[in-house]
Protein backbone atom coordinates (compact mmCIF):
# COMPACT_ATOMS: atom_id res chain seq x y z
CA UNK A 1 0.00 0.00 0.00
CA UNK A 2 1.59 3.06 -1.22
CA UNK A 3 0.07 5.99 1.19
CA UNK A 4 -2.47 5.42 3.90
CA UNK A 5 -5.46 8.20 3.07
CA UNK A 6 -7.25 7.06 6.13
CA UNK A 7 -4.94 8.42 8.79
CA UNK A 8 -7.09 8.59 11.73
CA UNK A 9 -4.55 9.23 14.39
CA UNK A 10 -5.49 9.10 18.43
CA UNK A 11 -2.52 11.42 20.36
CA UNK A 12 -1.79 8.94 23.28
CA UNK A 13 -1.44 12.36 25.04
CA UNK A 14 -5.00 13.02 24.62
CA UNK A 15 -6.38 10.06 25.78
CA UNK A 16 -8.29 9.74 28.79
CA UNK A 17 -7.62 6.87 31.27
CA UNK A 18 -10.33 6.86 33.06
CA UNK A 19 -12.70 6.36 30.23
CA UNK A 20 -13.52 5.13 27.00
CA UNK A 21 -12.31 6.85 24.14
CA UNK A 22 -14.65 5.83 21.26
CA UNK A 23 -13.89 6.52 17.68
CA UNK A 24 -15.66 6.00 14.81
CA UNK A 25 -15.25 6.75 10.92
CA UNK A 26 -16.62 5.57 7.61
CA UNK A 27 -14.75 5.82 4.20
CA UNK A 28 -15.95 8.52 1.87
CA UNK A 29 -15.90 7.47 -1.76
CA UNK A 30 -12.83 9.04 -3.04
CA UNK A 31 -11.14 7.37 -0.42
CA UNK A 32 -12.96 3.61 -1.05
CA UNK A 33 -11.87 4.20 -4.50
CA UNK A 34 -7.96 4.96 -3.26
CA UNK A 35 -8.27 1.75 -1.12
CA UNK A 36 -9.44 -0.44 -3.99
CA UNK A 37 -6.92 0.86 -6.11
CA UNK A 38 -4.28 -0.01 -3.69
CA UNK A 39 -5.12 -3.24 -2.96
CA UNK A 40 -6.34 -4.96 -6.54
CA UNK A 41 -10.21 -4.64 -5.90
CA UNK A 42 -12.93 -4.23 -8.25
CA UNK A 43 -14.83 -1.75 -5.88
CA UNK A 44 -15.29 -0.84 -2.19
CA UNK A 45 -18.69 -0.27 -1.69
CA UNK A 46 -18.80 0.82 2.10
CA UNK A 47 -16.12 0.47 4.88
CA UNK A 48 -15.96 1.66 8.17
CA UNK A 49 -14.12 1.18 11.79
CA UNK A 50 -15.95 1.43 15.39
CA UNK A 51 -14.10 0.94 18.61
CA UNK A 52 -12.91 2.03 21.71
CA UNK A 53 -9.26 2.42 22.84
CA UNK A 54 -9.04 2.05 26.81
CA UNK A 55 -6.07 1.81 29.54
CA UNK A 56 -4.69 -1.01 30.80
CA UNK A 57 -3.03 -1.41 33.66
CA UNK A 58 -0.73 1.80 34.25
CA UNK A 59 0.82 2.13 30.98
CA UNK A 60 -0.60 0.51 28.32
CA UNK A 61 -3.84 1.01 26.09
CA UNK A 62 -5.91 -1.77 24.44
CA UNK A 63 -7.66 -1.39 21.06
CA UNK A 64 -11.18 -3.08 20.68
CA UNK A 65 -13.41 -2.44 17.39
CA UNK A 66 -14.88 -4.30 14.54
CA UNK A 67 -13.72 -3.35 10.77
CA UNK A 68 -16.79 -3.91 8.23
CA UNK A 69 -16.13 -3.85 4.53
CA UNK A 70 -18.00 -4.53 1.50
CA UNK A 71 -15.69 -5.82 -1.34
CA UNK A 72 -16.04 -6.45 -5.10
CA UNK A 73 -13.24 -8.92 -6.21
CA UNK A 74 -12.53 -10.41 -9.55
CA UNK A 75 -13.41 -14.73 -9.28
CA UNK A 76 -10.47 -16.90 -9.96
CA UNK A 77 -12.70 -18.85 -12.43
CA UNK A 78 -14.82 -17.22 -14.25
CA UNK A 79 -13.47 -12.87 -13.94
CA UNK A 80 -17.28 -11.84 -13.08
CA UNK A 81 -17.28 -9.71 -9.99
CA UNK A 82 -17.75 -11.49 -7.13
CA UNK A 83 -19.15 -9.27 -3.69
CA UNK A 84 -17.88 -10.12 0.01
CA UNK A 85 -19.19 -8.86 3.40
CA UNK A 86 -16.18 -8.66 5.69
CA UNK A 87 -16.80 -8.39 9.45
CA UNK A 88 -14.01 -8.58 11.60
CA UNK A 89 -13.41 -7.80 15.24
CA UNK A 90 -10.40 -6.42 15.73
CA UNK A 91 -8.13 -6.27 19.44
CA UNK A 92 -4.49 -4.73 19.76
CA UNK A 93 -3.05 -3.58 23.07
CA UNK A 94 -0.26 -0.98 22.70
CA UNK A 95 2.76 -1.23 25.46
CA UNK A 96 5.57 1.24 25.89
CA UNK A 97 7.37 -1.83 26.49
CA UNK A 98 7.67 -3.65 23.30
CA UNK A 99 10.56 -3.26 21.33
CA UNK A 100 10.48 -3.44 17.65
CA UNK A 101 12.82 -6.83 17.01
CA UNK A 102 16.33 -5.73 16.18
CA UNK A 103 17.02 -8.47 13.29
CA UNK A 104 15.18 -9.72 10.04
CA UNK A 105 15.25 -13.36 11.92
CA UNK A 106 13.12 -12.15 15.08
CA UNK A 107 10.72 -14.68 16.19
CA UNK A 108 6.79 -13.68 15.76
CA UNK A 109 5.10 -12.88 18.73
CA UNK A 110 1.68 -12.17 19.87
CA UNK A 111 -0.10 -10.04 16.79
CA UNK A 112 -2.32 -8.29 18.81
CA UNK A 113 0.98 -6.38 20.77
CA UNK A 114 2.14 -3.83 19.19
CA UNK A 115 4.85 -0.63 20.02
CA UNK A 116 2.94 2.39 22.05
CA UNK A 117 4.68 5.52 20.30
CA UNK A 118 2.64 9.23 20.16
CA UNK A 119 -0.41 8.15 18.11
CA UNK A 120 -2.23 5.11 17.73
CA UNK A 121 -3.36 5.21 13.81
CA UNK A 122 -7.09 3.94 13.60
CA UNK A 123 -6.77 4.43 10.26
CA UNK A 124 -3.83 2.31 9.76
CA UNK A 125 -5.00 -0.76 11.57
CA UNK A 126 -8.76 -0.73 9.87
CA UNK A 127 -6.19 -0.90 6.27
CA UNK A 128 -3.94 -3.69 8.16
CA UNK A 129 -7.12 -5.77 8.99
CA UNK A 130 -9.06 -5.36 5.67
CA UNK A 131 -6.25 -6.18 3.68
CA UNK A 132 -5.48 -9.37 5.93
CA UNK A 133 -9.55 -10.15 5.73
CA UNK A 134 -9.47 -10.41 2.09
CA UNK A 135 -10.50 -13.85 0.24
CA UNK A 136 -7.08 -15.09 -1.39
CA UNK A 137 -9.37 -16.82 -4.05
CA UNK A 138 -12.61 -15.25 -4.51
CA UNK A 139 -14.89 -17.40 -6.17
CA UNK A 140 -18.84 -16.94 -7.59
CA UNK A 141 -21.02 -19.07 -6.87
CA UNK A 142 -21.80 -22.05 -8.99
CA UNK A 143 -18.17 -21.32 -10.38
CA UNK A 144 -16.26 -24.63 -10.60
CA UNK A 145 -13.33 -25.33 -12.53
CA UNK A 146 -13.47 -27.58 -15.80
CA UNK A 147 -13.03 -31.11 -15.21
CA UNK A 148 -9.91 -32.08 -16.81
CA UNK A 149 -10.09 -35.18 -19.62
CA UNK A 150 -9.20 -38.43 -18.40
CA UNK A 151 -9.37 -41.86 -20.06
CA UNK A 152 -11.80 -43.86 -18.21
CA UNK A 153 -10.22 -46.54 -15.38
CA UNK A 154 -10.09 -49.87 -17.57
CA UNK A 155 -8.57 -47.91 -20.42
CA UNK A 156 -5.72 -46.78 -18.09
CA UNK A 157 -2.40 -49.11 -17.88
CA UNK A 158 -0.84 -48.46 -14.42
CA UNK A 159 2.42 -49.53 -14.16
CA UNK A 160 3.43 -50.71 -10.54
CA UNK A 161 7.22 -49.64 -9.94
CA UNK A 162 7.78 -53.03 -8.07
CA UNK A 163 4.98 -55.66 -9.84
CA UNK A 164 7.63 -58.19 -11.57
CA UNK A 165 10.11 -58.10 -8.39
CA UNK A 166 8.84 -61.36 -6.72
CA UNK A 167 9.19 -63.16 -10.02
CA UNK A 168 12.93 -62.14 -10.79
CA UNK A 169 13.79 -62.89 -6.66
CA UNK A 170 12.45 -66.31 -7.28
CA UNK A 171 14.44 -66.79 -10.20
CA UNK A 172 11.19 -66.72 -12.67
CA UNK A 173 10.94 -64.49 -15.55
CA UNK A 174 9.23 -61.20 -15.43
CA UNK A 175 6.05 -60.61 -17.51
CA UNK A 176 5.61 -57.03 -18.63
Amino acid sequence: MAHNTLSQRLRVAHLSPERENTFSFAANSEERAAIAEDLGLLGLENFSFEGAVTAEGKREWRLRGRMRARIVQECVITLEPVKTRLDEEVLRIFSPDLAAPDSEEAEMGDDSLEELGQFIDIGDIALETLALSLPPYPRKDGAALPEADTPAAEETETRRAFAGLGDLLKGGKRSD
